[in-house]
């Protein structure tokens, strides 16, 4: 068995694979992550990998540290299945990483748009010859809700949850749907840009913030809630740990 945790600004993903099966996820807060022994001792985990976009402390590496089980800490030093063209390797997120290298895992020899829409949204590409070239990252959506009320003097902190009419008839619904219909927009537009210049191009969406839309590339759009984690076991199988 083994144990893939993937760390992200608000949550942390805990999963047990056997092979590439998903035996469980947990999904775990900050102050949480001493489960994670529970679970490697639970699954008799012989393997693991940690992915992390912040900075981990002294008690959080210990827990990693105490894994009866060979760990591998993702980092810009890691071989990885995938030639990254990224110009500072160092400085991109391990979730952006291994989401497009689940992409390529999945859909090989594709050209492979991945949209992960979460704190942030970040559109990354990826080609048919496996080259990883960057992408973009934007405000998320609850973080665009938030900026609203923050930067401005009356308008109200707004919940995600509720009506999206095509125009807002109250103030609510206005900043909910300039918002929400707002990233469905750029994200019509990120597709329609790159479609021009791929005639195949696939697009993976993940993250929590998935949602539906229609768009004429509604054909060619796959959403994988997992799609982080299944990169991240690709990434431990990749170094030898099956």
């Amino acid at each position: 068995m083994k144990l893939i945790v993937d760390i992200g600004n608000t949550i942390t993903k805990a999963a047990i694979f056997d092979g590439w099966e998903i035996i469980c996820v947990r999904y775990l807060k900050s102050d949480e992550l001493c489960a994670i022994l529970d679970m490697g001792r639970q699954y008799k985990v012989s393997s693991a990998i940690i992915s992390s976009v912040v900075k981990l402390g002294k008690n959080d590496v210990g827990i990693f540290d105490s894994l009866d089980a060979h760990v591998i800490r993702l980092s810009a030093a890691t071989p990885v299945p995938i030639r990254n063209r990224y110009s500072t390797p160092e400085t991109l997120g391990n979730d952006r990483l291994a989401a497009v290298i689940g992409a390529n895992y999945l859909m090989p020899g594709r050209n492979l748009a991945v949209i992960d829409c979460g704190t942030c949204i970040t559109y990354d590409f990826i080609d048919s010859d496996n080259c990883y070239f960057g992408g973009n990252i934007s405000p998320g959506i609850n973080m665009r809700l938030k900026a609203l009320n923050v930067f401005t003097s009356r308008l109200p902190l707004v919940s995600a949850d509720g009506d999206v009419p095509e125009l807002g008839d109250s103030t609510e619904t206005a900043i909910r749907a300039g918002v929400i219909r707002g990233v469905e927009y750029e994200i019509k537009g990120y597709m329609a840009e790159l479609s021009k210049k791929y005639k195949d191009l696939f697009v993976f969406l993940t993250g929590g913030d998935l949602f539906s839309f229609d768009t004429m590339l509604k054909n060619s759009i796959f959403a994988d809630k997992f799609l982080v984690l299944k990169g991240l076991n690709r990434i431990l199988e990749y170094n030898g740990f099956r």
